[in-house]
């Protein structure tokens, strides 16, 4: 972790999150100094159980906590050198990071072109209809679906809202949980289309993932969440490599371990402390 630390704020960081603490009702602290660097051009992947803190994360990132009454009450979060955490949820769009969130949260009544469109909503440039066509040619199913979204299976549903990020021409994307509720087939597809978007478009990802293996694959950098904090981090090799990580996250091990907290390897950093 000292090597991402000494990262941050580089001119090759596209996000900085500096030991953001984030509080909901004014009561409940559900993260506690939590870094994390996302480099220009990489995927770097946030993974941990259910409960651990990555929704929140990327909610304190996209401005969306004021609509659960929560607030990041420490640190801060840089996009392109501008701090955004205090800023609202349009505006972060506008500034060019986009999150596809958990869930899929397509306009079921609308049809696939009209979630598309509503995508472009912040834009004022007359591309639109070029960008359509770039987002077909990574999703050519959807352009079969010609009915309304709600109609869509979970994977095409899953790729509209991929599509939808895409048509706000963000700098950045925040993805939560992508493979959820797809077929092992449409996960690996999903995952191999994320992969190629960011390599042809050079878009950087932020990716909130359970599936250690797709995400740790696809990803250049992790990192994971336990109870609000970073207990581990490393590059894709590192972390495919780790012992650790193998028995927990990939399969590899018995089912004696609990936690990062009772493996005899994790050492705590200072700054989680």
């Amino acid at each position: 972790m000292a090597e991402a630390a000494e990262a941050l704020s580089t001119p090759e960081s596209v996000l900085s999150i500096n030991n953001i603490e984030v509080v909901y009702d004014e009561v409940i602290q559900v993260l506690r100094g939590v870094s994390i660097e996302v480099p220009q051009g990489q995927i770097v992947t946030l993974l941990g159980p259910n409960g651990a803190g990555k929704s929140t994360t990327l909610k304190a990132i996209s401005g969306l906590l004021r609509t659960e009454n929560g607030e990041v009450t420490r640190g801060d979060i840089h996009f392109q050198g501008k701090r955004i955490d205090k800023q609202a949820p349009e505006q972060v769009v506008r500034d060019g990071l986009f999150q596809v969130m958990e869930g899929r949260r397509i306009i079921e009544d609308m049809t696939v072109i009209e979630n598309l469109k509503l995508g472009a909503y912040t834009r004022t440039d007359g591309e639109i209809q070029q960008d359509i066509d770039m987002v077909f040619s990574y999703f050519p199913r959807l352009q079969e679906r010609t009915g309304l979204a709600g109609y869509l299976s979970g994977g095409e549903q899953q790729m509209l809202a991929i599509g939808r990020a895409l048509m706000a021409r963000p700098k950045m994307i925040c993805l939560d949980e992508p493979s959820m509720g797809l077929s092992p087939l449409l996960v690996k597809e999903v995952f191999g289309i994320i992969d190629k978007i960011n390599k042809e478009q050079g878009i950087t990802m932020l990716l909130v993932e359970q599936n250690a293996n797709y995400a740790l694959k696809a990803a250049d950098y992790g990192y994971i969440m336990e109870s609000g904090k970073i207990v581990l981090d490393g590059t894709k090799q590192q972390l495919l490599a780790n012992e650790d990580v193998k028995e927990f996250y990939l399969g590899g091990g018995n089912e004696e371990r609990k936690s990062f907290k009772n493996l005899k390897s994790y050492k705590r950093r200072k700054r989680w402390l």
